[in-house]
């Protein structure tokens, strides 16, 4: 069986849960016995991490420089497709990967739309360019899409191919919620309508699935909960850490994933003064347009006077990663919007690091399996301090969530049992012919 991915890129330059789910799916099929896969990206290169260790192709289709100007600048719209290469070169793309708008849908609400329903954003040319590549060594049996804001693609390739389509789904709502109306209701109901191209969806949690169906009202008999799983990188951290006690973030840092939050709560506890030598670290990167909320932040700590409190860890991959997972003794990342898995969360768990969440999105639903961490409510300040507070000062119950955490994750939460989620959907898909 032939697989190709169409992975939206982000540019690397945060920590980006759909990104790495991207990559582990990749990883993960590549394993199974006769199946052939490969990942294509869509808009940014990967970075380089991703394309070393999951084999993405180097062409990038859809160049997000071209695909911009072309909906934001009238006159550039027929401009010719030698042009179109200049701008998707990988100095240029690797510029627009730092650029804010790659993270933001302000002001590309229109481009939104356009690439849900498809004839207007992917130009026939470039879908022309992108059939030919997948047909040279034969058409794939299945194309899996990364999200459902490319819905309008799924259309075209099957008129064009008459291929089988999957499509992931996964926090879409981060994107479309933040878009203004009538564009906001109008990408769902385009989506609803766009989603009779796909064979089947798979999405990694019942929370998500029950919260796409209510958006869009389809009825879901073709989306299938697959959880993530993934091998870890390394060892789980030591079991007993030396103090001081260590509360770490691991995401994007930004207002929607609750970093001042943490914040605020933190000062809290630092001006109690309970737990004595407490920092707070944190890894997992940022854009642009989240300087300033970051900056609000840094101020924020200084006038408090715990500068030397925070830890900053630069690196989210690899041994940077590892070594801030040694540095914690437990990892929070109390999201605004509701987060439909929380891959961070297994990750932090196989390590050996409990977690401590709000009451909300999937959250829930993964502790429960995992027993590796708790879930407090309601989402305020005052809860997330207390709640840090009563599990950093309670030894025995910091330990059996780690235990719990360590063992039910590297169970239940393998590679190899999502690829075999994976295989069997595709298995379905293409005999349902």
């Amino acid at each position: 069986m032939k697989i190709v991915y169409l992975i939206t890129g982000s540019g690397g330059s945060f920590y980006c849960g759909n990104c790495y789910r991207d990559m582990l799916y990749v990883r993960a099929i590549r394993k199974v016995p006769g199946i052939d896969a490969k990942a294509i990206p869509l808009y940014l290169p990967p970075d380089k991490t991703t394309l070393k260790e999951s084999g993405f192709d180097n062409n990038v289709f859809f160049g997000a420089i071209s695909m911009y100007l072309r909906e934001k600048v009238k006159f550039l719209r027929n401009m010719p497709a030698f042009f179109d290469k200049l701008l998707d070169t990988d100095l240029f793309l690797k510029l627009a990967a730092k650029q804010a708008g790659t993270t933001s849908s302000e002001g590309y609400e229109e481009l939104t739309i356009n690439m849900i329903e498809g004839d207007n954003a992917f130009r026939k040319s470039e879908v022309d360019r992108l059939v030919r590549y997948l047909s040279r060594d034969g058409k794939p049996d299945i194309i899996h899409l990364s999200n459902a804001l490319i819905l309008g693609i799924a259309r075209q390739l099957k008129k064009r191919m008459d291929v089988k389509v999957v499509c992931s789904l996964l926090n879409e709502d981060d994107w479309i919620d933040d878009m203004a109306e009538p564009f906001r209701s109008r990408a769902w109901e385009m989506i609803a309508r766009e989603a009779v191209y796909v064979d089947s969806f798979v999405t990694p949690s019942r929370y998500y699935k029950d919260f796409f169906l209510q958006r869009t009202g389809i009825n879901g008999n073709n989306v299938s909960i697959i959880p993530l799983g993934f091998d870890p990188e390394g060892d789980p951290v030591p079991a007993v850490r030396p103090s001081p006690s260590a509360i770490g973030y691991f995401s994007r840092v930004n207002y929607h994933n609750g970093f001042d939050k943490l914040v605020d709560a933190f000062i809290e506890l630092k001006k109690k003064d309970r737990i004595p030598g407490l920092t707070l670290n944190v890894c997992g990167g940022y854009t642009g347009i989240d300087k300033p909320f970051l900056s609000d932040q840094i101020k924020k700590i200084r006038e408090a006077g715990l500068a030397k409190s925070i830890h900053i860890y630069p690196d989210f991959q690899g041994e940077g990663k590892m070594r801030f997972f040694n540095d914690v003794d437990v990892i929070t990342v109390p999201v605004r919007k509701y987060d439909g898995y929380g891959l961070y969360l297994l990750e932090a768990n196989a390590s050996g690091i409990p977690v401590v969440q709000p009451d909300t999105g999937a959250f829930p639903e993964i502790v429960e399996k995992t027993g590796g961490g708790i879930i407090y409510s309601p989402d305020t300040v005052e809860e997330l301090a207390t709640s840090l507070y009563n599990l950093l000062t309670d030894r025995e119950q910091l330990a059996q969530l780690r235990s719990d955490g360590i063992n039910n994750v590297r169970k239940e939460f393998s590679l190899a049992r999502m690829s075999e989620g994976l295989a069997s959907v595709y298995e379905k898909t293409v005999k349902n012919a």
